[in-house]
């Protein structure tokens, strides 16, 4: 008799299948990357230049003795107290030098292959990354406090217009809330790729690492057996670990689509280069031990080579990307944490700050004046409220969004932002909101602070910005201070705190304290 052909297992017909729709999806992603991503311009003749002189190595000490037991150390129980007493302290000093290590920046450049955040939800890595190339105080859950009444009872017809589109906003529905777990860690930061081809949201949690998570992405199919529980496959997420604190900011540059920048607690501000691969440092203090936490980042929208940072010890800072990393002018502004600060897009010389000391503030960079903490750029006008303010947010149309924990956000108006003179003075009248929003903004230890993000270039020309909300939704209102809609959807078990709009698309993404995305389209 003939010999029969061997039959195909299940396991094997699966994992063919795998393979092909695997090479499927890389053909796709190579040619969305040849789309949307720029061919680069032929490079520039080298001008010739002074060779760089070579910097002495840091010396640094040498590694402290670990910690042990008294056994392993060769003491006895009944050994003399001072041996013991010796051996405590060596102890004590060792661990804190690990603690120390630890939360230490690195300054060289990392591959992103070396960083990967372990876990196997992030366990894509680099091949997350492959179509990405050239892009409780008073908290009461599940409360509404924005309903479908109030759009229906809305007469103004433009307003009940916009409140139906943004309410119609739908949760992501290809995973759950609970599968898409961004960042090991509680969400700090959160930030779009401007990309319109797709959604891609970058996350930065509290110990410094970022993930990266493409929603244009399809579930696997899995075929239904009866006999076994089908397990659904996790999305494709990847992570790693650029940072040694907290990533408190994240900013897209406005000309080169690879380009991602990040700043931290750890003193540093960062470049990732989605094309090649790799992790920047673009500034740093010279000194790798002083302590210089920065609490947001901006960039010029008529300067790409510029970026502004803020620090938690109430500094200003301007950094010259063609310049050494640790170049920058610094100015003092006050005693107190800056937590939030942003350039006006259509006039970049105009900052506004919100500081621990009560304030919302606004500078002209073009007029550098000398006061008693030394210089600093105009002060042109101050506004302050009862508590603690969290952000400052320029809108493109000269709004500026304020959250504080006198549980309001505020709205102030300047359309004529761009017809002032250099270090020209604000009066009170000129400081004070045009609207004050009731809003619970006691986030308590665990939650996020929350802060007013406005999108940047409307496709509509609506002026629009999105906060959380402590009953676990997301906040979107207009720049007038009327509510458009309350985002919510199931299987959100966590405050949404770290709320962002896509710069130009209706696209809504908020991030919690167990690391979770939410992401409403």
């Amino acid at each position: 008799m003939p010999s029969k052909e061997p039959v195909m297992s299940a396991f094997e017909r699966k994992r063919l299948e795998n393979i092909a729709q695997n090479n499927a999806i890389l053909g796709e992603i190579s040619t969305t990357a040849e789309k949307i991503i720029p061919q680069p311009k032929p490079p520039k003749p080298k001008r010739s230049s002074t060779p760089r002189t070579k910097r002495e190595p840091i010396q640094r000490e040498p590694p402290r003795p670990t910690r042990q037991s008294s056994r392993l150390a060769g003491l006895k129980p009944d050994a003399d107290p001072e041996l013991l007493k010796r051996k405590a302290e060596v102890d004590a000093e060792a661990e804190a030098q690990q603690v120390k290590a630890k939360k230490m920046r690195v300054d060289e450049d990392l591959k992103l292959g070396d960083i990967q955040v372990e876990g196997r939800k992030w366990e894509a890595g680099l091949d997350g990354l492959a179509g990405l190339k050239g892009l409780s105080r008073g908290a009461q859950p599940g409360l509404r406090t924005f309903t479908d009444e109030d759009v229906k009872e809305t007469t103004d017809k433009v307003l009940k217009e916009l409140r139906l589109r943004m309410s119609s906003l739908k949760l992501y529905e290809k995973w759950s809330v609970q599968d898409i777990k961004i960042v090991p860690q509680r969400v700090y930061s959160m930030g779009f790729h401007p990309t319109e081809e797709k959604p891609i949201i970058f996350a930065g949690d509290k110990e410094g690492a970022m993930g990266v998570f493409d929603a244009s992405q399809e579930p696997p199919k899995v075929e239904d057996d009866e006999e076994e529980e089908i397990e659904r496959p996790d999305p494709i997420i990847s992570a790693f670990k650029t940072h040694s604190r907290t990533i408190s900011a994240f900013h897209f540059s406005p000309v080169d689509a690879n380009a991602v920048f990040s700043g931290s607690y750890d003193s540093s501000i960062r470049k990732l280069d989605l094309d090649k691969g790799i992790s920047i440092q673009v500034y740093a203090p010279a000194d790798p031990n002083e302590d210089l936490a920065i609490s947001a980042i901006d960039m010029p929208t008529n300067d790409p080579n510029m970026i502004l940072f803020s620090t938690l010890f109430g500094s200003l800072g301007r950094h010259d990307l063609r310049t050494k990393p640790s170049a920058a002018d610094i100015w003092h502004l006050t005693d107190h944490k800056i937590g939030g600060f942003t350039l006006h897009p259509r006039h970049p010389h105009l900052v506004a700050t919100a500081s621990l000391d009560r304030t919302f503030k606004i500078w002209d960079l073009r007029k550098i004046t000398k006061g008693e903490s030394g210089h600093t750029p105009a002060l042109l006008g101050t506004h302050e409220s009862r508590l603690s303010v969290s952000h400052a947010s320029w809108s493109a149309a000269g709004h500026v969004a304020t959250a504080s924990y006198d549980d309001t956000i505020k709205i102030y108006s300047f359309p004529d932002a761009g017809k002032w003179t250099p270090g020209e003075e604000l009066d009170e009248k000129a400081m004070t909101p045009v609207r004050k929003i009731p809003h619970n903004n006691q986030t308590g230890r665990w939650v996020t602070i929350l802060k007013p993000q406005w999108q940047r270039n409307p496709q509509d020309g609506i002026h629009k910005f999105v906060i959380g909300n402590m009953n676990r939704f997301v906040d979107v209102f207009a720049a007038s201070g009327e509510q458009l809609a309350q985002l919510d959807g199931e299987g959100i078990t966590a405050v949404p705190a770290v709320a962002v709009f896509h710069p130009t698309k209706d696209w809504v993404a908020g991030g919690s304290a167990s690391g979770k995305l939410s992401l409403w389209m």
